[in-house]
């Protein structure tokens, strides 16, 4: 899982990680920054240094990753702008070839409101590439072709984001709302992720059977796929 910030990777996928992490699958986020110039304005507002603002938000993103069971990287690449390079390109080629992931999870590659998010998309997808090559100089084996999956951003309408694949979060909701409350750098999103998974799982039960108008609690996340599913099985 490939996270622009420290927090997107909570608020985006905290449910698909903590749902991987229940069946004994191994999950890793590799944080390209802290979020530590643009998504950290109350510890700058309380007069903390730069350096003080990345230990919170690592120690923050450390905290939501144990809650949801996974191991997390960081790359501390900088943000607002996080600027593409070959070198990070080439370290996340060796974090894929480490770890040899059945799904790469990353951000969508439209975002007019944070230009961060669509290059962290953009290197996931071009080191993705990169691991595949079997000429390409890095450790390990080359990738397969494991499917690629873009989380729901914050503004979806502006992000040409649809709700592709929609995924029930509910029993592990807990863990998600945990891992958040694990971030107060960024309270004000707590209850908006909570809204929005209420939302999505009301559209996962009106996909997935008759509209019985029953009460139900069903949490759900969103996702978009880029490669096309490739299946002998329509369903």
């Amino acid at each position: 899982m490939i996270s622009a910030h420290a927090g997107d990777f909570v608020w985006r996928a905290g449910g698909a990680i903590a749902l991987a992490t229940s069946r004994g699958e191994r999950a890793k986020v590799v944080c390209l920054s802290y979020g530590e110039r643009g998504e950290s304005a109350k510890a700058w507002r309380a007069g903390k240094t730069l350096e003080e603002i990345k230990a919170i938000r690592r120690e923050e993103a450390e905290n939501a990753a144990a809650e949801l069971g996974a191991e997390i990287e960081f790359l501390d690449a900088g943000d607002y702008p996080l600027v593409e390079s070959q070198e990070l390109v080439d370290r996340l080629v060796r974090v894929y070839r480490d770890v040899v992931p059945d799904v790469v999870l990353t951000h969508p590659l439209a975002d007019p409101y944070n230009g961060d998010h669509p290059a962290a998309a953009r290197m996931a997808l071009q080191a993705r590439v990169l691991a595949q090559a079997i000429g390409y100089e890095a450790p390990g084996e080359p990738l397969g072709a494991p499917p690629v999956f873009f989380f729901e951003p914050h503004q979806p309408e502006q992000c040409d984001f649809k709700p592709e694949v929609l995924l029930d979060i509910t029993p592990v909701f807990d863990k998600k709302r945990k891992a958040m409350e694990c971030l107060p750098a960024q309270q004000h999103m707590w209850d908006y992720y909570t809204d929005l998974a209420k939302r999505r799982g009301v559209q996962l039960k009106r996909n997935a059977g008759p509209n019985l108008g029953l009460a139900h609690d069903t949490m759900g996340e969103a996702y978009m796929r880029l490669y096309p599913q490739v299946t002998d099985v329509l369903s």
